[in-house]
This record gives C-alpha cells, structure tokens and sequence, in this order.
C-alpha cells in the first residue's frame, strides 16, 4: 500500500489553511464582493478541472460531486457589476497547468482530491460564514462521497504515487497563491 495521501499533503494543507485570507473567509465577516472574486476565481479552476475529469470519467463513481456551476450560480447572486472580476495569476497558471494534464487521470484525481474533499470537510464551516447560498458547498451524500474520494485516490497512489503526491501537493500551491492574491486584492475592500 502506498499510503495514505492525506500524510504526504500535510505540510501544504496546513500553509494553505493558515493563510490571512482564510482567516478573512472564517471570520464571517468578508466583503460580498470580495468574495465574489474569489468565487470567480473558483469557476475558473473547477470549469477547467471538471472539463478534464468528465472527458477521462472521473465522476463515474461520485455523481453529483461538480462543482462548477453551482460556484457560477453562487457568484452571480453576490456579483452585480457589469465587468467580470478581476482574474489572478494563479488561477490563470492553474488552468495552463491542467490543460497540460488533461489526459492523466491520475494527476487529474489528486487535484478533484484536494479541492472537492476541501469542500466537503472545510467548506461546510465556511458554508454557514460567507455571504451568498453558497449551493457549491451542499452536498447530497457527504459521507458516502468522501469515502469513495479517498478510495479512488489511494487506489491511483497505489500505481502512480509519485504523480498523485506532486499533484496534490501543486494543487495545494495553487490554492495558497490564489488566497495571497484574494489577501492582497482584498486590501481594497472594506472588510
């Protein structure tokens, strides 16, 4: 057994989650348009994902667990200006990433990994403290869905262990950057 993938990803998951804007996130009090952006920016990086994993069947198992166009739904009831938000680096640099992995199911996996499993345990605290329905964070069968994440994943670590871990662990980069530059932009707002 390769292990588990949460013990290789511990010490990006804990940078990602001790990030300002996460505080920001938690606090309950983030502005609506700052949060908006980040949805925004959240589009962007699952449509992209999401793409991908249905082309190589990767929610053959999970059905439901999409995300993108429940983030497109919740950003459009917080986002009322006529221009779209601001797009960041990272996210930009995140979709060139997955377009040049678009057919490795494996490394594929590890990022639906971090990002979908961060929704169902995390995302349910930040459910109740952001503004907007936050529909992207209900799920219908939360439990049954984790457990058929981690066996898929652990499953992958079982052959391709090396490109899962680097996978994870860059999708987890990915996500720190993108709270920097939510921190960052976020210093416009009032909070």
């Amino acid at each position: 057994m390769a292990g588990d993938i949460k013990d290789y990803t511990i010490d990006e998951h804990k940078n990602a989650e001790s990030q300002p804007f996460v505080k920001i996130l938690m606090s309950g009090k983030i502005n609506p348009e700052l949060y908006a952006n980040y949805l925004f920016n959240l589009f962007q990086c699952y449509s992209t994902l999401e793409k991908y994993a249905f082309a190589n069947g990767l929610f053959r198992q999970t059905p439901g667990l999409d995300r993108a166009q429940k983030i497109d739904h919740d950003f459009r009831s917080l986002w009322s200006k006529p221009e779209i938000p601001h797009i960041t680096d990272s996210t930009l640099r995140y979709m060139k990433h997955l377009d040049n992995i678009k057919d490795d199911a494996e490394k594929l996996y590890a990022h639906i990994y971090v990002r979908h499993m961060g929704d169902l345990y995390g995302g349910q605290m930040l459910r109740r403290k952001t503004p907007g329905p936050n529909t992207y964070l209900v799920f219908l069968k939360p439990e049954e869905t984790k457990r058929v994440i981690r066996e898929i994943v652990n499953n992958y670590m079982n052959t391709y262990k090396i490109n899962v871990v680097a996978e994870a662990k860059l999708c987890f980069e990915y996500a720190t950057e993108l709270f920097k530059e939510m921190y960052d932009l976020g210093k416009s707002y009032t909070m």
